[in-house]
């Protein structure tokens, strides 16, 4: 049996998951985000020790002989948060979360200190990612950044109190800043950039290698027979792609959750940051990949929902069968935009309205407009020389039939629906338990989830969209133009 955890920003999830790979029992508790101030984004890490306790508790009472029989424990989450700790392991402050943009003057900071970043990082610098975060905590928290001794990401702040170990992984870690890409190391001169050196960062190891193991106090509260062993991990978007069995070369997914994600799983390390594409290390050893990332997908809709006053399913039931593009554009920028423009000020706008336009093509726009911007992705992915040919489409935006045969057909790229709901990340760190545990090849474990049949590109409908996309990028200028 292998548990995996998987800490995400509104909760903590856990699933059991035997030898068969089948999902025996799972359990949520949820976490709140604190924001004292405008863009400011924060959690205590105490609120996630306890998250961890409540699941496993809950678990204890439904599972208790299938906890008990836990030979290996993974771990996913959250990236770029950052834990700051003293010599004592003490927290010194809430960890800064990914989607805190108070860093942003710090980014071209740290990129003047450190002019080859972009180069040996694998990414341009942003807010989220944890570097800015530590000089922005060296300017205005000088006295906190004095007591600095360490500094983890959330994922391995778990790990620490789980194991009194502090060791992380390199998917995770290649969204710091800190990390070497290529070379699946820290970097010197990334840390010597923000007034850091190594011993300050965590020991590294493969996703798939043992990291520790449970302490026996914690092994015994939740009745386990052996303390288990735990695997290094991964990011969530690692985590999800290794549950999704997309560890090879070529390997794809479109994400259409709250915000959209394309992912490709490279043989090498590719940045390509003059397109504002994330070149990571992927959970397993010797494999890489890249994200396009959009920051407002299915989020999109949901505020087209609100606005309405209408819940999605019916929005989109109004849509129906997709024949041709809607009269209307729709540019989802309703955050900023990441791929492959990195403009955090840029916001969305409806384009060629009419007395006539109904909500139906109002709702279709919406939609065209999250696969235009996932079109964008791809685009950035493929320019950096990786070959896409065809994807999963995961997440909640999934679900809809007319939805994903549109984004075919703007992709102009077959996908391939999951014939059941993905599990996320906590599914991918119990694959990467076991892997730590037994020593099986990946290939053997992490294989594709059963898929619904295929949805490819309608040509007539690809022709159409393509003349689309064309004016939907020319509106990006007049939108940066305006300020947002």
């Amino acid at each position: 049996m292998f548990l995996g955890l998987d800490l995400g920003t509104s909760g903590l999830k856990a699933v059991l998951v035997d030898e068969a790979q089948a999902v025996v029992g799972s359990a949520t508790a949820p976490l709140a985000v604190s924001r004292p101030h405008p863009g400011w984004s924060e959690q205590d890490p105490a609120q996630w020790w306890a998250a961890l306790e409540q699941a496993l508790d809950i678990l204890k009472t439904r599972h208790p002989a299938e906890l008990a029989a836990v030979r290996g424990i993974g771990l996913s989450g959250q990236q770029h948060g950052a834990v700051l700790l003293d010599a004592d392991d003490r927290v010194l402050r809430p960890c800064i979360l990914w989607n805190d943009t108070r860093a942003s003057a710090e980014c071209a900071a740290l990129e003047a200190a450190f002019p080859d970043l972009r180069r040996v990082a694998g990414n341009i610098a942003m807010p989220g990612f944890t570097a800015p975060k530590l000089l922005w905590v060296r300017t205005h928290e000088p006295e906190i950044f004095s007591k600095v001794a360490r500094i983890l990401l959330p994922k391995a702040w778990l790990r620490l109190a789980l194991t009194g170990e502090a060791i992380d992984e390199m998917s995770d870690a290649s969204g710091t800043l800190w990390l070497d890409v290529a070379a699946r190391a820290w970097s010197p001169e990334a840390l010597a950039a923000t007034g850091l050196d190594s011993r300050a960062m965590p020991r590294l190891v493969e996703g798939s290698a043992p990291a520790g193991r449970l302490r026996p106090d914690l092994a015994r509260r939740w009745g386990m027979t052996t303390p288990p062993i735990l695997a290094g991990g991964a990011g969530d978007n690692a985590a999800g792609a290794v549950g999704l069995g997309a560890i090879r070369p070529g390997d794809a997914f479109v994400s259409l959750g709250t915000s959209g994600v394309l992912f490709a799983t490279t043989d090498g390390a590719r940045p390509y940051p003059e397109g504002a594409v994330h070149a990571f290390c992927h959970a397993l050893p010797g494999l890489w990949h890249q994200m396009g990332v959009t920051l407002s997908a299915a989020a999109s809709l949901a505020w087209w929902a609100g606005i309405t006053g209408t819940d999605e399913a019916t929005l989109v039931r109004e849509v129906g069968s997709v024949e041709r593009p809607s009269e209307a554009l729709f540019l989802p920028y309703l955050a900023g935009e990441r791929t492959p423009h990195n403009d955090g000020a840029v916001r969305g706008a409806f384009a060629g309205l009419s007395s006539g336009t109904e909500r139906p093509a109002l709702t279709q726009a919406v939609m065209e407009g999250v696969a235009f911007s996932l079109r964008d992705c791809l685009d950035a992915v493929r320019a950096s020389g990786t070959v896409v040919e065809a994807a999963d489409v995961i997440g909640g935006g999934s679900r809809s039939e007319a939805w994903i045969r549109l984004l075919a057909s703007v992709l102009d790229l077959p996908l391939h629906p999951l014939a059941e709901g993905e599990h996320g990340g906590a599914f991918g760190a119990a694959r990467l338990a076991r892997l730590a545990v037994t020593g099986e090849a990946p290939g053997t474990i992490c294989t594709a989830p059963s898929r619904g049949e295929t949805v490819r590109p309608d040509p007539g409908l690809a022709e159409a969209y393509a003349g689309r996309l064309a004016r939907y990028r020319g509106l990006y200028p007049a939108l940066k133009a305006l300020g947002g």
